[in-house]
This record gives structure tokens, sequence and C-alpha cells, in this order.
């Protein structure tokens, strides 16, 4: 990176964090910290919402999960807007109308304290994970760029957004996610015009992906009925939906954001909104890595995108380095050549071959990575992007892509330590362990579990890997807890009879199921969703017949 890239990269992070910072100095009460004083206009709210969830991960991730499988991936969102309706009917209102700062608070209304606790400290081991997998995407950034090492460079990142997080506050996360968005927005709309404009005179970005879909990477639909693939139409509508309706209706780091609205109307729009633009965001997201499949065909791609295990192979293993590097040119030798006829059925056979033997080697480098260098990522997918951010974008526009991601990482983050810290006080401390200092400085001890929950994303991301790769990772730890939790609200929604103790034993046992299925089939993690929520709707109908008579309920702390 060049000295521009530097003063675009830390131009646009700095003034987002001073931003974010003068604007949420003011903070007078446990309202103010958790959800902004509820004054927020609905524009806000679904830009907010969108960004909460576009986090690093959305945008290495996916564009890895294009480059790799297509825009198969598209369908994991057919079931969202489907969701935003029903969270707009049923899960706004009763929020507003029980003025919550968690949507954990519900459930003790409707239920009784341990339904709420069970379902708050799900939620906390959720979403604690998923922000050291969120966490490590930043990470991979920053350690390519440093030639750090991996680990330390959780740490230094996790504290920068510690930092950042605890000062601010949900005021914080909201005002700056705007700007936040917008710099991601055009950073990607950069990139992808930047990939057609490099396409060899002959390709037009009509070849580009009509090249890509002689792989198979523009093929966006299957309606095959099919339990074990994780991505088709029907586990898109179905699984989808419920994993959305989940994530959104009662996953704190969502609920925060729009229940920050100034009233109900505002907060449906809000989701609406989102419910609108998430799909086309998605689908261009994942469009870019397939014209980075494309673009690829007419480059040499290197043995492996991860530039710190190239060098460590280069400098420890030559001589199987050596073969490699010989074989990688061998097959390489119709990426150079400028005057492609992408029509010419010749050139479609020679892309193809080229695709089977680099996919081969890839491989076979991968394998030896995870053998022979236990310290280093042996799964490059999540590295294909930001490969092509560091070694062909002109300078200046590094630094703005790099500032993309890391605004990414910045806005999802501190929206993610801040629901958890929110939840840990409201709905664990103030209600299991009401000592007077929490009581009386509330804020404080929010302050506190967000640089405690800081500390976790760190610890996990410390021993967490890319799995296959970081979207498909953080969507899979999602549907082991969220159909649960979501089968818990629906109960509480349209299940008027069933009461808290036949909704607990319910719940129990549909997360030990969602686990046990997890563990021992190879069933597509969509499908946990559904039945894990069907499986707590439809044991809790058993339970209060066998057992009418409910848990008696304990009167909620109130929060001042």
């Amino acid at each position: 990176m060049g000295w521009i890239d530097w003063f675009v990269l830390i131009g646009s992070i700095g003034f987002i964090v001073i931003y974010g910072i003068y604007k949420s100095k003011k903070q007078a009460d446990l309202s103010d910290y958790l959800l902004g004083n509820q004054d927020t206009k609905w524009w806000k709210v679904g830009f907010a919402v969108m960004a909460t969830q576009a986090s690093a991960v959305t945008f290495i991730s996916t564009t890895g999960q294009g480059f790799s499988d297509g825009m198969q991936f598209v369908q994991f969102y057919f079931g969202l807007p489907l969701a935003m309706i029903v969270i707009c009917i049923t899960f706004i209102p009763k929020f507003y109308q029980l003025k919550v700062y968690t949507a954990y608070e519900y459930l003790e209304n409707r239920f009784d304290l341990k339904t709420r606790t069970f379902a708050a400290i799900i939620f906390l081991i959720q979403r604690g994970i998923a922000a050291g997998i969120t966490l490590y995407a930043p990470s991979i950034i920053l350690s390519s760029l440093f030639d750090w090492n991996l680990q330390w460079t959780h740490v230094i990142s996790g504290i920068m957004v510690i930092v950042y997080t605890v000062s601010g506050g949900a005021k914080a996360v909201t005002q700056t996610q705007l700007q936040q968005l917008s710099v991601i927005l055009i950073g990607m709309v950069f990139i992808f015009v930047y990939m057609i404009y490099s396409l060899p005179p002959t390709v037009q970005f009509s070849n580009a992906m009509e090249i890509a879909g002689w792989e198979g990477r523009t093929n966006a639909l299957s309606f095959k009925l099919d339990f074990n693939n994780r991505y088709n139409f029907w586990a898109g509508i179905a699984g989808g939906f419920f994993l959305a309706l989940a994530y959104f209706g009662t996953d704190q780091s969502q609920v925060q954001r729009y229940i920050s609205g100034k009233n109900i109307q505002e907060s449906r729009m809000g989701l609406i909104l989102n419910g609108i633009l998430k799909i086309p965001m998605q689908i261009f997201i994942l469009l870019c890595g397939v014209l980075l499949f494309a673009v690829f065909q007419f480059q040499k791609t290197p043995i492996h995108f991860n530039d710190k295990v190239t060098q460590e192979l280069s400098t420890n293993h030559k001589e199987q380095y050596a073969k490699w590097l010989i074989y990688n040119d061998s097959i390489h030798q119709i990426s150079g050549q400028s005057n492609l006829n992408p029509s010419d059925q010749n050139i479609k056979q020679q892309l193809h071959q080229l695709n089977q033997n680099r996919k081969v080697l890839q491989q076979e480098v991968r394998n030896y990575v995870k053998i022979n260098l236990p310290k280093q990522e042996s799964n490059d997918r999540d590295y294909v992007f930001l490969y092509y951010i560091l070694h062909y974008l002109p300078q200046g526009f590094i630094g703005l892509m790099i500032a993309v991601i890391l605004c990414a990482a910045m806005s999802s983050i501190s929206a993610e330590i801040n629901a958890l810290s929110g939840t840990t006080v409201v709905d664990i401390a103030l209600r299991l362990f009401p000592f007077p200092d929490l009581r009386n400085r509330p804020i404080f001890w929010s302050k506190c579990f967000a640089l405690f929950w800081g500390l976790v994303a760190i610890a996990f991301a410390l021993y967490a890997n890319l799995f296959e790769n970081l979207i498909q990772f953080i969507n899979i730890i999602g549907s082991l807890f969220y159909g649960t939790i979501l089968g818990i609200f629906l109960t509480g929604f349209y299940l008027k009879k069933i009461q808290g103790g036949a909704v607990f034993y319910a719940a129990l046992i549909a997360q030990c199921l969602t686990l046990f299925l997890f563990k021992y089939t190879d069933l597509g993690f969509l499908w946990f969703n559904a039945i894990a929520c069907l499986t707590v709707m439809s044991l809790a109908i058993i339970f209060q017949m066998l057992l009418p008579i409910g848990a008696k309920k304990n009167k909620p702390e109130t929060i001042s």
C-alpha cells in the first residue's frame, strides 16, 4: 500500500470513529446507552439493521463463496422478506407495548424467569461465538497488510473495537452505521466496475458471465428438494424463513437496532426497507465473486491465495514450492492471451481444463499446508477477494476497499458487543444478581460487560479457523441455536394457553435435538431452524396437556 492508500484508509476510519464518539458523548441513562433514547428515524433504522448484518464476513467471505460456488448461496435469503412481514405484524408491537430493553424481557412477562434466562443464555452463547467469527475477518486483513501473526492481530483488532464500542454505546453504533454503509456500497460498486474494466478487450461483461456459467457459477436456483443440500429453493424459503425470523425477531443485536426507532411505524418501515434491499445487495456481492472468477480465468492465480502461506512455502519448503510453481505455469498458458474469443468452443474446453487442473493443484496445496504448516490457515477461500484487492487495484483504491471491509467489521462487531452487554445487564445481572452498585450505575456495568464480551470474542477468534468459509460458519452457528429461541417466542405469541413450565422443557429438548442432528446427520443446516422451532411448539402443547399447571411468574425488575 502506498501513502495515498494510507491517507484514504486512516481518513475514512478516523472520521467515522470521531463522529460516532462526538454524537454519542452525552448518555443520561441506560436507555441512551442501549437504545440511543429511541429517537432513530425509519431510514436510519433500515440502514442500521443492514449494516449490523453486513459484517466484514459478508464482503470477504460472500465474495469468496461466489468465487468458489457461484450464485446458489442467494437462495439462503429467499425467506427473509416473509420474515420481515411477520416481525412487523407480531414482534414489533409486543416489544413496544412492553417498552422492553431486550427481546427476552417479553418472555418473563409471558412465561417466567427461567424461560427468559434460558433464551438469554442461548443468545449470549451463540452471539458470543459469532462475534469471535466476525472478528476473524478484519484480522485477516490486518494480518495480510502488516505481515503480523494472525493470533496477535485478533487481539489488536479486538481491542480497537472494544474501545470504540465501550465509549459510545448504541448511539455511536447507530450514528456511524450510515457512514459505514455508504463507504461499503461506494467501494463495492467501484471494484465491480474496475473488474469489468480489467477484462481482456475482447471480453465484455456478458461474455464474462457466460464464461462463469460454463463452470456453474451463475446457477442461482435449484428446485430439487434435497434435505442434505444446504442451498436450494425449498431450504431457502422454509429454513431461510425460520432463520431470518429468529435472527431479526429474537437476536438482540438486531432487535436493539429497530426498537431504537421513534415508534412502531418507524421501526416497521425500517425493517421493510431492509427486506426490500437485502436480497439485491447479497446478489450484488455474490456477483462480485462470480465476476472475480471470470477475471481470474485470464490471470495466473497463485497456488494459494493467502500470501503468508506462499511466503512460508517459498522460504521453508523450497523444493515442493518450486514443483508447484512449474505446474502452475503450465496450466495457465491460456490465461495471458488477450485476444480470446469467448464463443470459441476450443476456448471453452481449455478454460474448463484450466479450472479442473487449478482445483486439483490448490487442493493439493491446502492438504500440504494443513499437515506441514499447522499454524497457517489451509483454507484460502476467504482470502480470494483480499488477494485481488491487494494485488490488482490501483493505489488509493486499495485503501478505500480496506476501509470498506474494516467499516463493515466495526459496524457489525460493535453492534454485537453492545447487544451482548445489554442482555447480560438487563436479562441476567439485574434479574439474578441485582446488587446495589449495579442498579445505581447500570451504564458503568454495561461498559464493563461490553469489555468482557469483547475479550470473549477475542478468545473465540484465537481458537477459530475458517471452517469451509466464514459466511457458512457463522450461519451454521446461528442455526444451531436460533430455532429453539424462535420456538419459545412463537409459542408465546400464538399459543396463548401454554405456560412457562411446558415451553421451558420443550425448549431444552429441542436444543438437544438440534445438537444431535448436527453431530450425527448430514441434514442441511437451514433445516435445523424449522425443526427446532416446530419441536418447541409441538412439545409445549403436549407438555401443557400433561402438566396443566405452569410455573408461577416472578414480577420483572424495573430499570431506572
